[in-house]
């Protein structure tokens, strides 16, 4: 009777251990140079991430006729957490900049009804602006964005809510995706409860189409041709938005200046931008094309004063807000060995020429890269060198070498 119990102890102890063991072993930490140091835990039905990025980086500048400048920075260094709760559909994400002063970036949760489409409620990235817009820091084919990029926008990201939609119809992927927004950029609600949220919301929404079926897995979400498509492969997109008052020159942010009615109260202009543009990607050629407009509306029996005495005159808008045309073509070659030659042309065009006080003047820049990926995006060396020329013929030159290590 004794060795029976004994033997039934015996048995239990070792299930008891196996058990343990097995639950032991669902719970797993794994880390890789740019995959971050990732949790998973209950089969993987729960994933926990720690990431980020950082780039040190050395630029020089020389305007024409004047002294030359150089700078030692750290570019951008973000740090970022993400989770998923795969049994209850959620996932989050929290992504900061320690160079900025206000360093929030990100921070939203989502959640995924089905494999095709997501909710998403916070401050993220969003999808209404041009192409290159919608990629991150980390994965820019050049050391910075384009023009077009970087004057019809600021960083990109809004609060509000998104909805993404993917999916593909016989070999054709289609992507809608559609967000309403405060239409005050990040942080959009300021620093204190005095610092409110000025204007209404903005609508807008993005169309993607991939007529020969999405890029390979890992070949999204940047521009260059890293993994060789070894079928031609593009992307034909637009997105259009619509803030309903705006106090920002792009629309990303608030409170920068104020236009009134006759009676004195705060009458801020309607702020639009149309953007199309067209990816391809074939055996490590890379095209980017992108065009954009933007444009004012809500400026009947405007003033520039509280009295409403001076009225707003039909090119001093400009003056606030960024409005114009903007054009961007970049072509790029990376071999798979992970070197990198690519040519980029920007051209930025006022919709008042002879205004000299508008925000956009007459640009052109130019713009060669050398870059080599010695782990894919993860591990890169960048180095990009422009000519610019603005509307009264000056002349800038900008070279830019930074080092990327996504951790």
């Amino acid at each position: 009777m004794k060795k029976t119990i004994l033997y039934i102890a015996i048995f239990f102890s070792i299930g008891m251990m196996a058990q343990e063991d097995t639950i032991i072993n669902t719970n797993k930490a794994s880390f890789e140079l740019g995959q971050g140091l990732r949790f998973n835990f209950d089969n993987n039905n729960y994933q926990f991430k720690i990431s980020g990025f950082i780039q040190p980086s050395y630029r020089y500048s020389k305007v024409k006729g004047e002294d030359g400048e150089n700078e030692f920075n750290a570019k951008r260094a973000y740090f970022n957490i993400s989770g998923t709760a795969l049994k209850e559909k959620v996932s989050f994400f929290i992504q900061t900049d320690f160079t900025l002063s206000d360093p929030l970036l990100d921070a939203w949760v989502a959640y995924h009804p089905t494999k095709n489409i997501t909710f998403t409620a916070g401050q993220k990235r969003t999808f209404v602006n041009n192409r290159e817009m919608t990629f991150d820091e980390d994965k820019l084919q050049f050391t910075d964005r384009s023009l077009l990029s970087t004057d019809l926008s600021d960083s990109g990201r809004e609060f509000g809510v998104f909805l993404d939609g993917k999916f593909l119809v016989g070999t054709v992927g289609i992507d809608p995706q559609v967000a309403v927004t405060s239409g005050d950029g990040r942080n959009s609600f300021g620093t204190d409860s005095r610092d409110t949220d000025k204007g209404g919301l903005k609508y807008g929404g993005r169309l993607d189409v991939y007529p020969l079926g999405y890029f390979s897995e890992g070949n999204q979400g940047f521009s260059a041709d890293l993994l060789h498509e070894e079928s031609l492969k593009f992307v034909i997109g637009g997105a259009a938005s619509f803030n309903d008052g705006t106090s920002n020159s792009v629309g990303e942010g608030h409170d920068d200046f104020v236009i009134y009615d006759e009676n004195g109260e705060a009458q801020l202009p309607d702020y639009r931008q149309v953007y199309a543009d067209l990816l391809v990607k074939f055996k490590g050629f890379s095209f980017l094309g992108e065009y954009a407009n933007s444009s004012a509306t809500g400026l009947e029996q405007t003033f520039i004063n509280e009295a409403g005495t001076v009225a707003l005159q039909p090119q001093q808008i400009s003056e606030y807000l960024a409005l114009g045309d903007a054009a961007n073509v970049q072509l790029g070659y990376a071999t798979k060995s992970g070197y990198a030659l690519d040519v980029r042309y920007s051209n930025i065009s006022p919709e008042f020429e002879d205004n000299s006080s508008s925000i956009l003047r007459e640009t052109t820049a130019y713009t060669l890269g050398l870059s080599k990926y010695f782990k894919g995006n993860n591990l890169k060396l960048q180095t990009a060198f422009s000519q610019v020329k603005y509307g009264d013929d000056t002349k800038e030159f900008i070279g830019e070498l930074i080092l990327q290590v996504v951790f």
